[in-house]
This record gives structure tokens, C-alpha cells and sequence, in this order.
């Protein structure tokens, strides 16, 4: 997994060397903060750029409007214990400690000059709040905030930032309800808020939005996850640590191939294991640990071929361990514990032996050692529950329910430019 940020990272450098737009596409998730700004001082990228609707020349005007920027949002920082913003003198922003450079091109290819492509503050223990005044580095296409000691709200003039590609709020302090402003940037790809306090509703546009990476996780959203969460194109949701209730959408269950990892761990979530759950993802990671989810588990789950890590400890889920279950061929941890399973098949007996994780302790398991006392198992919570099934084929058909080209490109957009 880290070789492929890494990896993600390489490929967003070298497209700022290379491209003649800082257009990504959906093709990854890119720019988990690697603070390559804060080593030896600002970086120029040469070769990249975009394609300008500003005639030659223009290049002034555009690095005056980041001098505004840049000098109004220092004078807005309260603290700097690194000393980073003791660069941040001069008209030479391309020189200022974590901000970045690149050329500009008109449409026949010709430099017309540099502009700002992107900031990268990772780690830098500012502290203070964003200016509204960043909106006037419109070209930029990421910027990188993590660990850092920023607080108030995002202004709401960041919709003006038409370029920015990812945008990285984690691990500070900012609070208030969802930065809606987040959902008018046109080219976003990348949204990261985790490890702050934000509150309140998620947004329903959330999931329509061509996100490739949503991290909210460690906050304190509230309410219900939107229904139409099956509709985000993203390889990567990650929901967990937060206090959100209700259940898990059925649309879980329609997510499109590109899904990747879905974490909903930690929240206060009821009901079922939505039906239809792993039939046309490629799944490697869902977590959704220290809920109270009941009920039996959907036989879909069978479908998740790419699974390596499936937990579903603390809840109040019952039943049988399916066999298919226990044969997934890519599984690498299997936790079952804190729940009322009543018991599983001997392929899942032999998962020790394939190197397999396998935590199914604290449950109902006749025979078994480290169980729940018996008189805990006499009433199965949710043993009346309801949970919807589909009636499926044995053996199992995956990845094909016989949907319209309309309904299958609504579920599985394709990786077109955001």
C-alpha cells in the first residue's frame, strides 16, 4: 500500500514536469504529503504548466497575485517554531520554503512563465488560519496542510481555486460543519479532513462528486451516511472514528469496481451488512468494526475475491461462517470476535495453516475456547431482524446483475477528467 502512494507521488511530479495540463484524471489516488516543501527551500518545476487564457506576458500579474496571497495568509500565521516563513520575504515566491513552481505554456506550447502549482506544508507546526486571499492562486493544484496547528473554518472563496487537484486539511483543528466550499472545486480529486473537528451531517453531494479518495475519518460527523454513497467513483472511503448512526446504505452494495478500501469502523451504525455487498467491487479493505450491526452475513460477501483484510469484530452479527467465506483467495486477516456467530466450517479451521489472521474469539462457538458464557448466547440480539435478502444462484454470479448501460456508467463511472 505505501509503495503505491509513493508511486502516486512520482507520477504527480512527473506530470508536472511533463504535461501540457494538471488535468489527473481518476486513475488514482495521488498526494499523500511526503513535506518535500519544507527541506532546502522553494522548488521551481520546469517543463509543466498549463495552458493559459492569459495572454504572453501575463506571468507578472499572475506571481503579484500570489505575492498577495502568500504575504496576506503569513500575516495570518501565529506561529512558525521551524522558522519556514522566514523565506517568505521578496517578490520571489518560487523561492519561499514549501511552495512550488511551475511553467506556464500558452496554447501553441511557449513559456509564458511561472506560476504557483502547489503548496506543501506537511509537518510544519504552523499555527493560525487560511486567508481568503489563497483563492488567488488559482492555478495551483494541490495543497498539502498536514500536521499543522490550523483552526477557524475553509473560506468559502476556496471555490475559486478552478485547478486544485488535492487538498490535504489533515491533523489540525479546523471544526464547524463540512466545508461545503470543498464540493465546488472542479477538478478535486483528492479530499482529505481526517484528524480534525469537524461536526454535523455529511453532505449528500459528497458521494456525487468524482472524489478518487474521501478521508473524513476522526471527526465528529454525525447523522446518517447518505444513501447515494454507491454512487462515488472513489477507491478509498474512510468513515471511521466518527458518530455516525443508522445504517449501512443498501447502494453499498452497487459501488463500482474501482472500490478499493471502505472503512465505516468505530461509528454508532445498526441494521444489516447491506445484500449485494462485494458483487462488483474489487475490494481489498472493509472494516466495519465497533458498530452494532446484526443479523447473518449477506452471502455476496463470497464475491470478494481481492478481499486481504475483512473485520467485522464488535458487533452483534449471528449466524454460521459460510464456507466460501473462509476460501477467499486473497484473504490475509479474517476478525470475527465480540459478536454471536454460532459457529464455521472447517475451511475456516485450516486458515492457520494459509497464514491466515483469524480472531473469532468472545462468540457463541460451541466447543471452542474463549467464548462468550452461555448464558449470553441464549438471546441473540437482532434475532428478529429483517434484514432484506436477494435471492441469488448457486453458485454465486459476481460482478453481473444485468444492469442498463445507463445504471452500470452511474455506478461505475469511467475514469474520464473530473
Amino acid at each position: 500500500m505505501e509503495k503505491s502512494w509513493i508511486l502516486g507521488f512520482l507520477l504527480l511530479l512527473f506530470h508536472h514536469l511533463t504535461a501540457a495540463e494538471p488535468a489527473f484524471g481518476i486513475g488514482g489516488v495521488v498526494g499523500v504529503g511526503v513535506s518535500v516543501g519544507i527541506g532546502n527551500g522553494g522548488v521551481v518545476w520546469v517543463g509543466g504548466g498549463i495552458n493559459s487564457p492569459e495572454p504572453p506576458g501575463s506571468s507578472v500579474p499572475r506571481l503579484d497575485r500570489a505575492y498577495t496571497a502568500l504575504q496576506a495568509w503569513k500575516s495570518a500565521i501565529t506561529d512558525d517554531p521551524l522558522r519556514i516563513l522566514d523565506s517568505w520575504n521578496g517578490s520571489d515566491v518560487c523561492s519561499y520554503k514549501g511552495v512550488f513552481c511551475a511553467d506556464a505554456q500558452d496554447v501553441m506550447g511557449a513559456s509564458i512563465g511561472p506560476f504557483v502549482a502547489g503548496i506543501d506544508l506537511n509537518h510544519a507546526n504552523l499555527q493560525g488560519t487560511l486567508v481568503k486571499e489563497l483563492s488567488l492562486l488559482a492555478e495551483m493544484s494541490l495543497l498539502h496542510l498536514n500536521s499543522n496547528r490550523f483552526s477557524g473554518m475553509v473560506p468559502d472563496t476556496f471555490r475559486d481555486l478552478s485547478s486544485l487537484e488535492e487538498l490535504d486539511l489533515s491533523n489540525n483543528q479546523f471544526s464547524g460543519s463540512f466545508p461545503m466550499v470543498t464540493l465546488y472545486m472542479p477538478s478535486l480529486v483528492y479530499l482529505d479532513l481526517r484528524f480534525n473537528s469537524f461536526s454535523g451531517p455529511l453532505p449528500e453531494d459528497l458521494f456525487n462528486k468524482k472524489l478518487d479518495a474521501i478521508f473524513l475519518n476522526n471527526n465528529h460527523f454525525t447523522g446518517e451516511i447518505p444513501q447515494n454513497l454507491g454512487n462515488s467513483p472513489a477507491s478509498v472511503i474512510n468513515l471511521a472514528n466518527n458518530k455516525l448512526s443508522g445504517n449501512i446504505p443498501f447502494s453499498l452494495g452497487f459501488m463500482g469496481s474501482r472500490l478499493r478500501e471502505i472503512l465505516f469502523l468505530n461509528n454508532q451504525l445498526t441494521g444489516c451488512i447491506p445484500e449485494g455487498v462485494g458483487i462488483f467491487t474489487e475490494m481489498q479493505v472493509l472494516d466495519v468494526s465497533s458498530n452494532s450491526l446484526m443479523g447473518h452475513l449477506p452471502d455476496t460477501l463470497s464475491c470478494l475475491q481481492d478481499i486481504e483484510v475483512l473485520n467485522l469484530a464488535h458487533n452483534k452479527l449471528s449466524g454460521e461462517l459460510p464456507d466460501v467465506l473462509c476460501t477467499l483467495r486473497s484473504l490475509m486477516n479474517l476478525t470475527v470476535a465480540y459478536n454471536f456467530f454460532s459457529g464455521f466450517s472447517q475451511e475456516c479451521s485450516r486458515l492457520s495453516f494459509r497464514n491466515v489472521g483469524f480472531d473469532f474469539s468472545l462468540n457463541c462457538i460451541p466447543g471452542r475456547d474463549m467464548q462468550r458464557p452461555q448464558p449470553d448466547c441464549s438471546v441473540i440480539p437482532g434475532g428478529s431482524l429483517n434484514c432484506l435478502r436477494i435471492p441469488t444462484p448457486k453458485p454465486l454470479v459476481c460482478g453481473s446483475l444485468g444492469l442498463s448501460s445507463s445504471s452500470t456508467k452511474k455506478i461505475n463511472p469511467s475514469s474520464s477528467s473530473p
